[in-house]
């Protein structure tokens, strides 16, 4: 039996409230049990499906708050998605007032990489007596429908979709299979990361010039069967073995696709900076 783990005396998140995770369970349409692996799974499974990716505040020009109270006003209250530093840490602080133990991780992304870039993904590592799991609901349309034990070179089949970890040296990288090969998704260390750490990363993914999320639209939400992906005004729908894309016509229509697919609603004539042009990467 693994000694017992005690809480950073640098929490990674503000504690929430019952009304709180009340109202987060309705948004992902689930009934927790006590904390065990199949727990986690359901759980997993529920927030990944219903609270989509996306970076639509960023590209409005709108700060990104990661406190506890901002991300259930946006990401539960207001109906909205967010990318990786919300969606895990919402999860992260949903977990903890469930019972679970974690430790919050960062990784380098490799996926559709040319260069090695810094540490900007968070994900977690949730802790049970009989192994260890990562968990992460912010990869978007190419992530985790459910979370893997961490061990190495242990395919894990999920729907349509089919992940291994790997040790790379001493790191770890997540890998997803396409067309009968595996292919990086991020590499990361169990270095335990602090709430300094994901404030500066956030910072520069959220307002630097050179940051993906600052050039590119991007929503998507995974299903067991199908991914929707939206990227700039390419529509993909991504079922596994096979995908389709389709452009859109323009602004009015990306507003009634984000509503009808990803249960995004925003006013007619709303523009979003960039986000345009067809997607390059």
């Amino acid at each position: 039996m693994r000694a017992a783990r005690t809480e950073s005396p640098h929490p990674l998140v503000d504690p929430v409230g019952d009304t709180q995770l009340r109202s987060y369970l309705e948004r992902i349409g689930h009934t927790p049990d006590s904390p065990s692996p199949a727990s986690l799974q359901a759980l997993h499974l529920a927030h990944a499906t219903h609270i989509p990716f996306e970076n639509l505040d960023i590209l409005r020009h709108l700060p990104i708050a990661l406190d506890s109270d901002s991300l259930v006003a946006k990401l539960v209250a207001g109906r909205r998605g967010g990318y990786c530093f919300e969606q895990n840490l919402l999860l992260a602080a949903m977990l903890r007032k469930l019972g679970y133990a974690l430790t919050p991780l960062a990784a380098r992304v490799r996926f559709r990489a040319h260069a090695v870039l810094p540490k900007t993904h968070m994900l977690l590592l949730v802790h049970f007596p009989d192994g260890d799991w990562i968990a992460d609901v912010g990869f978007g349309g190419e992530g985790l429908l459910l979370p893997v034990p961490l061990r190495d070179d242990a395919e894990c089949r999920q729907h349509a979709w089919t992940y291994r970890l790997r040790r790379d040296g001493g790191e770890w990288v997540l890998q997803s299979m396409r067309d009968a090969a595996w292919s990086d998704l991020y590499a990361f260390t169990l270095e335990r990361q602090y709430p300094a750490d994901y404030e500066m990363a956030n910072h520069y993914m959220s307002t630097h010039p050179n940051s993906r999320f600052m050039q590119t639209l991007t929503v998507q939400l995974p299903g067991p069967d199908v991914r929707h992906i939206l990227r700039n005004l390419e529509l993909i729908e991504d079922r596994g073995e096979s995908s389709h894309s389709r452009m859109l016509s323009g602004e009015e229509e990306r507003i009634e696709v984000l509503e009808r697919i990803f249960g995004l609603a925003f006013p007619r004539g709303t523009r979003f900076r960039g986000g345009s042009a067809p997607a390059t990467h």
